[in-house]
């Protein structure tokens, strides 16, 4: 490929580009207080945003990544709180699809009828696959919020919540009450904190852990 007779030198090679890269971020990036697994999400965070600075602000807690591999090599039910971050989860590694609530026919009546966002409405269809799931939720701090209340006021307890939403109205206080109020709700977690998250970094925690599951690490 070039312009004006001038080539492009670039790498084509999809393992290649991929090896180099994680190559690159472990250069980059200070992981080792992270556990194998836990790096392993780092390193797919840093990815997804290219910006190494942000291994800083990603939280575990003490026993999430094992309990989200539990969860995934037993196919438990993967909750998504947006069409964006299930079509992030890697298909060929999982058994089932993973759910998304968003645009069933029944939420935008129920999120009029509460006077709340489509993404707390579309959280009263998750209570029935909520116990032992694996929770994703990328882009609305408001369902992060309403989860919270939901677990505090008894609904059953996914395995893990990767919580990551993205924004400047709620996304960094929905993500701290996560880390604040998870060992008091007894909930296993990952998160981001800060304004910083989205579909990409939300779902790729998922997929390295599903990585993790397959044997494939960096």
């Amino acid at each position: 490929m070039s312009i004006n007779g001038e080539p492009f030198h670039f790498e084509a090679s999809p393992t290649a580009i991929e090896q180099d890269s994680f190559v690159q971020i472990r250069g980059l990036t200070k992981l080792d207080h992270f556990s194998l697994d836990q790096q392993q999400v780092v390193m797919r965070i840093v990815h997804s945003v290219g910006l190494p600075e942000i291994a800083t602000h990603v939280r575990f807690s003490e026993n999430a990544c094992e309990k989200a591999r539990w969860a995934l090599k037993n196919s438990r039910p993967i909750l998504c709180d947006a069409e964006m971050v299930k079509q992030g989860v890697t298909k060929r590694m999982i058994n089932q699809e993973p759910l998304c609530f968003l645009n069933d026919p029944s939420v935008p009546g129920l999120a009029r009828q509460q006077g709340e966002t489509r993404s707390m409405a579309a959280l009263q269809l998750w209570r029935e696959h909520l116990q032992d799931a694996v929770v994703i939720i990328g882009n609305a701090p408001t369902a992060l919020f309403r989860l919270l209340q939901m677990l505090k006021d008894g609904a059953p307890k996914p395995a893990v919540i990767i919580g990551m939403p993205v924004g400047f109205v709620g996304a960094a206080e929905s993500k701290q009450a996560l880390w604040d109020y998870h060992e008091e709700l007894g909930v296993e977690c990952i998160t981001l904190l800060g304004r910083q998250g989205g579909s990409a970094v939300s779902a790729a925690s998922c997929n390295a852990l599903l990585r993790c599951n397959g044997g494939e690490y960096y």
